[in-house]
């Protein structure tokens, strides 16, 4: 066992199901996700989201990934000083707005509304609740993708796999593959933070999707539960004492 790695990417999602945001450095606070990460969800269907009361729903409530892959050809941009999203399909700006108000939300709901005719059951209706967090988890957590794993479960399916379907806050190298699932409940040093193993992440039907082609061109669960007798692919980890955390890091169970 290496016990130690190196952090070669930190990501967040500001919009749950739309593309990553690359970071430098993030300031992590105890008990909490990276600032605006899932901070936004695109409800499918029912608009019953309250944010004065906000509620844990399951990602099919959701535009997602899983099931909505016409997703993937899209690229946002996120400003978080104006809290506005731009969102891009092939290389050409599609839609922009300030997610904290009517109009900007709007925007983005008009061309959600044309793009995604096909997969919605109504209205799409952008939600948000300060602090609150659209996470597959219903905890305040953090991604761990440990790249070693990656490349094991490429050797299987025959092909590269962009590490990216995964979706993880905190890209790793240097652990052995696999290894991060044996520290659920230990303490783990990240920069200047601390972090608590929470539990292994089950993998969905999202990972199969081509960033590139927005098409389904593997069977990622279904080959691990195949080999392995479970879905799981990474770690989520709990922030305990905050920090600041960059590219380079190292990544070490304590």
């Amino acid at each position: 066992m290496s016990m130690t790695g190196t952090v070669t990417g930190l990501y967040r999602y500001p919009v749950k199901g739309l593309s990553p945001e690359p970071l430098k450095e993030t300031q992590l606070t105890a008990g909490d996700t990276i600032a605006y990460d899932r901070a936004f969800a695109i409800e499918n269907g029912k608009h019953d989201f309250d944010p004065a009361d906000p509620k844990h729903f399951p990602k099919i409530k959701f535009l997602m990934l899983m099931r909505d892959e016409r997703l993937a050809a899209l690229s946002t941009k996120f400003d978080e000083a104006t809290t506005t999203l731009t969102i891009s399909e092939a290389g050409e700006t599609r839609a922009s707005g300030n997610l904290m108000t009517p109009e900007g939300c709007a925007a983005v709901e008009d061309f959600i509304t044309t793009y995604m005719k096909a997969e919605l059951r109504g209205t799409p209706k952008i939600v948000h609740a300060p602090g609150f967090s659209h996470s597959d988890a219903p905890f305040k957590l953090l991604s761990i993708i440990n790249l070693a794993t990656v490349r094991e479960v490429e050797k299987l399916i025959g092909k590269p796999i962009d590490p990216m379907r995964f979706r993880g806050n905190i890209y790793v190298e240097g652990l052995e593959p696999w290894e991060d699932h044996q520290w659920v409940g230990k303490v783990i040093r990240l920069g200047d933070a601390t972090l608590k193993g929470f539990f292994k992440i089950p993998r969905c039907a999202a990972t199969n999707v081509n960033l590139e082609t927005a098409t389904r061109d593997m069977d990622i669960p279904k080959t691990l539960q195949r080999v392995y007798d479970h879905v799981d692919l990474g770690l989520y980890v709990e922030v305990s004492e905050g920090g600041t955390v960059r590219a380079g890091d190292t990544l070490q169970l304590i």
